[in-house]
């Protein structure tokens, strides 16, 4: 009898692992994400894009990409909206997911800016000047080559910090790479690197501030923070709140599913 009742707790055990697992679900564009479970970074355009463009979608928001990507992963989500670039790096790391392409969102890139507090020409004149300055003598260039690279090895440059008493605050949300992201005990990024820029432009001392995406444009407002560089891009509503730099990098919306 006891054997009998263990084989039936065991098949039901095995009837129970099948099915927590993630059912087929076919997604090959944006036509295919209506009445989905959608994962999206809160704060975020993807977010925007998916709450006003998708019909009877079931929405999840979540701190970061990756984040929802382990939803992803664990059947809890049919897919994920997220910038490209960041998107690559979770799919590079998890081989189970996969990238949808869709000609709506190429067709719609996005750009990226830095923010500055409405009315604050300083910091962004700093800004603007730096952006101008390294796209003009080659220092761009080689920023995207190093976080990047054609074979997928990223090499954090190295910048002198400004030996200076005073302080400029940059917000960032370190969970967005290569823009912004930890390794080891340090945040580091394409964003990051440029904010050194900028504060040497400015003659100041770099900080970098991590927190939420959707706590960036207030902590500039109350004044916690100096200037955003977050891979935020550009978009009327925000620039109600915040005054943007000159576009400094354009991506696009991508999908991610299970393979």
């Amino acid at each position: 009898m006891k054997k009998i009742v263990a084989a039936l707790m065991i098949a039901g055990l095995c009837v129970g692992a099948l099915a927590a697992k993630p059912k087929k679900v076919v997604i090959n564009s944006v036509a295919d994400l209506a009445g989905k479970k959608i994962g999206v970074q809160n704060g975020t355009t993807g977010e925007s894009w998916v709450m006003e463009n998708v019909a009877k979608v079931k929405l999840s928001s979540f701190k970061s990409g990756m984040d929802a990507a382990m939803d992803l992963k664990n059947g809890a989500l049919d897919a994920v909206v997220l910038d490209e670039l960041p998107a690559a790096e979770i799919v590079k790391k998890n081989p189970s997911l996969k990238i949808i392409r869709d000609p709506l969102f190429t067709a719609n890139k996005e750009e990226y800016a830095i923010a500055v507090k409405k009315g604050n020409a300083e910091v962004l004149d700093a800004v603007n000047k730096t952006i101008v300055a390294m796209k003009a003598n080659g220092d761009y260039e080689k920023l995207v080559a190093a976080y990047m690279p054609a074979d997928g090895k990223i090499v954090v440059p190295a910048i002198a910090a400004v030996a200076s008493s005073k302080v400029i605050k940059l917000g960032t949300n370190a969970a967005f790479p290569p823009f912004e992201y930890v390794e080891g005990k340090d945040i580091v990024g394409f964003d990051i690197s440029m904010g050194k820029e900028i504060a040497k432009t400015a003659g100041l001392k770099l900080e970098v501030v991590d927190m939420a995406f959707d706590s960036l444009i207030p902590a500039l407002q109350a004044g916690t923070i100096d200037f955003i560089a977050a891979g935020m891009s550009v978009t009327e509503e925000r620039k109600k709140n915040v005054d943007f730099s000159e576009p400094y990098f354009a991506s696009e919306q991508v999908i991610i599913v299970r393979k």
